[in-house]
């Protein structure tokens, strides 16, 4: 035990006992989870908690291999993201539990990858005698760097709906549709359609699959308000980053979230 202890430990950061703590008892909450995922039956959950197991080694793969450091605040921010997103989110249903939780991941995904990309730009930045760039073109990078993690993360829910036929992107009901398919006169004009309360689901060979208690969205809205939340994380450590810039000893908020290279 006291070995299997060490090697995590060293896998980690021997000095961050806090980081070392999260890992150990969110490992151990994964492995709890699989084995009653394992006696229910739920083979594909199981996989899940295997493949989370193996991403809680990827903040020490990302440090061995890149030779950075990575602060420990940021490190257990990761795991508990990792696991929140996969242990609570998808295996015990807090998506369809708590309606905000989807949005504080988001939220959270946003700043984190605007960290990321931040201290890229900025130890690049730092490191270079030859040029300097502005703080305003540091922190719009890190925001992009962000947003464009966003927008990769949404094409991945959508193929994974389309091919494997998941509802990564959670469809929910709209009860007002605005759409030129019902123009009559396909001049591209709007018809509105509005208070929609029952839409009755056919086959081709026109029977009735279902009832819907509206008109049922196929997931855009959903897009739409992860990418949305996912600007507010960005923009937030976009702004505490650029402060840091200007002033690194007013203002060390971002700095705790900084990667830096390994001396």
């Amino acid at each position: 035990m006291k070995r299997i202890y060490n090697r995590i430990k060293k896998g980690i950061k021997e000095s961050d006992k806090t980081t070392l703590t999260v890992y150990i008892i969110l490992r151990l909450l994964v492995i709890l989870c699989m084995i009653r995922e394992l006696f229910h039956g739920n083979i594909e959950n199981a996989l899940l908690c295997i493949l989370l197991l193996i991403l809680f080694l990827f903040p020490a793969f990302v440090e061995k291999t890149f030779k950075i450091d990575l602060p420990g605040v940021l490190e257990v921010i990761i795991l508990i993201f990792i696991f929140s997103a996969e242990i609570l989110g998808e295996i015990n249903n807090f998506y369809g539990i708590f309606s905000n939780f989807d949005d504080i991941l988001h939220t959270l995904n946003g700043f984190l990858a605007a960290s990321v990309g931040f201290s890229l730009v900025y130890l690049l930045n730092e490191n270079i005698e030859s040029f300097k760039l502005s703080p305003i073109f540091v922190t719009l990078v890190a925001f992009c760097f962000s947003m464009t993690i966003g927008v990769v993360w949404e094409f991945f829910e959508y193929g994974m709906d389309v091919i494997f036929k998941t509802d990564m992107q959670k469809d929910k009901y709209v009860y007002n549709i605005n759409t030129v398919e019902l123009d009559p006169e396909f001049d591209n004009n709007v018809v509105s359609i509005e208070n929609i309360n029952k839409i009755i689901v056919y086959d081709k060979k026109g029977n009735i699959l279902t009832n819907l208690n509206g008109y049922l969205d196929i997931g855009l809205h959903d897009t739409m308000n992860d990418l949305k939340v996912n600007f507010i994380g960005a923009l937030i450590y976009s702004i505490f980053g650029y402060l840091y810039i200007i002033n690194k000893e007013k203002y060390k908020f971002a700095g705790r979230f900084l990667t830096r290279k390994k001396v």
